[in-house]
């Protein structure tokens, strides 16, 4: 794989042209299968390439080489999607911003990593679902833009995948700080600033 691949589902309708495959901000072998279930964040010609920019921006922080094939699947979906997946998966009986799902064991990771950039398979970071109803309502009751909000829940959860938590408050600060640098080289505010979560699910 040379190029940065963008799969859609098949009831999509592709837009004539999702991403210029020679921007330096494009993670060069990344591949992303992406279905909208819920529209109500954007379409595909909206939200495709900034996706790719935003996983992308995750992999090259992180240090990931280009030489990297790295595959990924980002979902949107509706408050009954993402609450049957959190129920069925986390035992938790209500739609939830994020959803993180491992391709590949955290402990198997950094060797697949490795695998990969030496000429090996890709490496299969995992799956992203995003709630869009829940993003929508975050992001108002925080007096955020509502994309920004899912680019940071994307940014979050594409975290996970590579192995980063929260469970501790140690990590948690970690991840966080790791957050506002990858947003604000997007043009992105602190997601952490004032104003405060007032209400919903901080990631």
């Amino acid at each position: 794989m040379s190029d940065s691949d963008i799969h859609i589902d098949p009831e999509d309708e592709p837009p004539s042209s999702i991403i210029d495959r020679q921007d330096a901000r494009v993670f060069p072998s990344l591949e992303i299968d992406i279905d909208i279930v819920d529209t109500s964040l954007g379409g595909l010609d909206l939200l495709a390439p900034q996706l790719t920019r935003i996983v992308s921006a995750v992999l090259q922080q992180q240090a990931v080489a280009n030489s990297v094939c790295a595959e990924i699947f980002v979902r949107v979906v509706d408050s009954d999607d993402s609450q049957q997946l959190n129920g069925q998966f986390r035992g938790k009986d209500y739609a939830t911003n994020v959803l993180s799902f491992p391709g590949t064991e955290p402990d198997d990771l950094t060797s697949a990593i490795m695998t990969s950039a030496a000429g090996g398979p890709p490496v299969m970071l995992g799956d992203i679902i995003i709630a869009a109803p829940v993003v929508t309502t975050e992001a108002t009751a925080q007096g955020k833009p509502i994309l920004d909000h899912f680019f940071h829940l994307v940014t979050h959860g594409l975290l996970h995948l590579l192995g980063h938590d929260h469970i501790e408050d140690t990590q948690a600060e970690k991840m966080e700080a790791i957050e506002i640098v990858i947003l604000a080289d997007l043009g992105i505010a602190n997601p952490y600033a004032a104003p405060p979560y007032s209400s919903g699910q901080k990631p």
